[in-house]
Parts: C-alpha cells; structure tokens; sequence
C-alpha cells in the first residue's frame, strides 16, 4: 500500500470517527444515559422546545469539542513542522496562557457579569496582546531559538500575573470561578460562543495549512527550502500568527485544555509518516476525535461535580510525555 493511499485511508476513518463522536457528544447525558428517547418525546409534545434544547445547549457543546481539538491538533502538528521539535505545542508561543490571563482579567475585574461574551472577548484580546509581544520580542527575522524563548517569557510572565489576580482575588467566590475557568471545560457553552470563535479558528487554520508545502521544505533546512522558494520569515509568520489566533479563540471560550497539541500529532506520525505537511489534517481529525472522546469520559460519572475536561486531557497526556522521553532515552542514551 503506497504512502498517499494510507494517509487518505487514515483521514478517512478518523473523518468517521470525529463524525461518530460528535453524534454522540449530542445525545449522551450524564452517566452515558442516551437521550434520543427523550428528544423524541420531547418532539412529540413541544418540536420547538426540542428544537431549543437541541440547538442551544447540546450542539454548542459537541461543535466546540470539535472545533477545539481540531485546532489544537493542527496547531500543534504546524509548530512542531516549523521549529523541527517534536516537544513543541501551541502553548509554547504564548498565546495560550495570554488568552487565560485575559480571561482571568475579565474575571477578576467583574466585568463578566456584564455578559457572557466578555470572557471570549477578553481571552481573543489577551492572545492577541500575546502575539504582538512576542513580535516585538522576536524581531522581525526571527530565528527558532529567539521564538522559542519568547514564547516561554510570555508564557511565564502571563503565569504570574494570573497567580497574582488568583493572589489578589476580591473574594473566594471569584478566585473559586477563576480557577475552575482555568481548569477547562465545554458545559454551558452556547452558539454565540460557537459563531463568536469560529471566523479566528477559520482564519487561524487557514493560515497554518497555508504553510504545509514551506513546511516540508523546512524539514530538509532553512537553505533548501530557500531555494526552493520558501521565505522563512513569512513562513514562520503565518504559523506562529494561525496558532495565535486559532487557539487565542479556543483557549478564551473553553478555558486550557493541555496535552492535545502535543500528543495527536505523536500519535499520527506513526500512522501517516513525519512529513509535516502529511501530518496536518490527521491530527486535526485526531485532535477532534480526542476532545471529544474525553469530553465524553467526563459525563459518566454519575455522583457528585462533573470532572473538568483539561484534567482529563492531561491524565491522558502526561503519561504519554513521560513514555515519550522514556523512548527519546532508549533511542539516544
């Protein structure tokens, strides 16, 4: 079987996949119990209460698991394409935690009884603030080690000044809703959340996809891809701006869900090969299979609080880094 033909059968089952879970992520409630009964039902007596219930509080929950994986799966094949690190992740330029720490702000301040879009906004203005820093920080021809170190300034200054608003909280009340924010999570999402994130994910994947062929010329060096015609600074300007906005919008409507970016695209080079650019629908796909299986995973207990889906995510993936460096030893001792 040739390369192309299992990388188009690999997308194509995670496709059926994605599709599968998402059905599910609709209809299963707490405890797994299914409610396609119950929408039946509900149909019968009242179709536009059941069109209600169907549109504005379980879509908006499955669509975001969707488009949240699918962009920390793709950011996070696009980063560890362009810095050649197979460790990098979306969090690492600092859009991320900048996207948190405008939340947190939003939060702090009282400003999110205002509305329920202020949080987004907030987190959206907080990535982006992230994004010039590190522009400004890097220069305009950048090399990977100077992004990277940027990346994990921003990072960390964002970190303390969210630990500060924690430190300085008004009341526990407050520190209490900042910190289960932070903890990552899809209930009580609503479409205009959805409607809200989706033009920065759409631009920020079609920025990062537009790389797929610079990528794979990077691969072979930043000479051979630059007589090949590829300029690495506008390269690495559009994948590191995708990432920005793509999971600025993330991050500020489902609070840090960690790990994906790291693990999927792992998880897909064994299956499809490592050419970068082979790699970037897969684990989209795979990233939004991910997400929402383990959004799935958080619904079924049945007593007490629902467990918070960044926790889930990163049971998942810390073991999975710890198996990783474990191999990088074996294989480089």
């Amino acid at each position: 079987m040739t390369r192309s033909l299992n990388a188009w059968l690999v997308n194509i089952s995670l496709a059926a996949l994605t599709l599968a879970l998402l059905a599910a992520s609709v209809y299963a409630g707490r405890g797994g119990e299914l409610l396609a009964e119950k929408f039946r039902t509900m149909a019968a007596i009242d179709r536009e209460l059941a069109w209600l219930v169907l549109t504005e509080v379980r879509l908006p929950r499955a669509l975001l698991g969707l488009l949240v994986g699918a962009t920390l799966g793709l950011t996070g094949a696009g980063l560890q394409g362009l810095l050649r690190n197979p460790l990098a992740e979306p969090g690492l330029i600092g859009a991320s935690s900048g996207a948190a720490l405008g939340a947190v702000l939003v939060f702090y301040f009282g400003i999110a009884a205002g509305s329920a879009m202020l949080v987004p906004l907030g987190g959206i203005a907080g990535a982006l603030a992230a994004l010039a820093t590190l522009y400004l920080l890097a220069g305009r021809n950048p090399s990977i080690v100077t992004i990277i170190l940027a990346g994990v300034a921003i990072s960390a200054f964002c970190g303390a000044l969210t630990s500060l608003a924690l430190n300085l909280s008004p009341s526990p009340y407050a520190a209490l809703e900042i910190v289960f924010w932070m903890l990552g999570s899809l209930t009580d999402r609503s479409m205009a959340q959805v409607w809200f994130v989706l033009p920065f994910m759409l631009v920020g994947w079609l920025l990062v996809l537009s790389t797929a062929r610079a990528l794979d010329a990077l691969s072979l060096g930043e000479d051979t891809a630059a007589t090949l015609g590829f300029a690495r600074r506008s390269v690495t300007l559009r994948a590191i701006a995708g990432t920005g906005l793509a999971v600025g919008a993330a991050v500020s409507v489902t609070g840090v869900i960690g790990f994906v970016g790291l693990v999927v695209p792992h998880l897909m080079r064994s299956l499809v090969g490592p050419r970068p650019a082979s790699l970037l629908l897969p684990s989209a796909l795979a990233g939004a299979a991910l997400v929402l299986a383990a959004d799935l995973l958080v619904r079924l207990p049945t007593g007490g609080p629902e467990p918070k889906l960044g926790v889930v995510t990163a049971l998942i993936g810390a073991p999975f880094f710890l198996w990783l460096i474990l191999k990088t030893r074996r294989e480089h001792p």
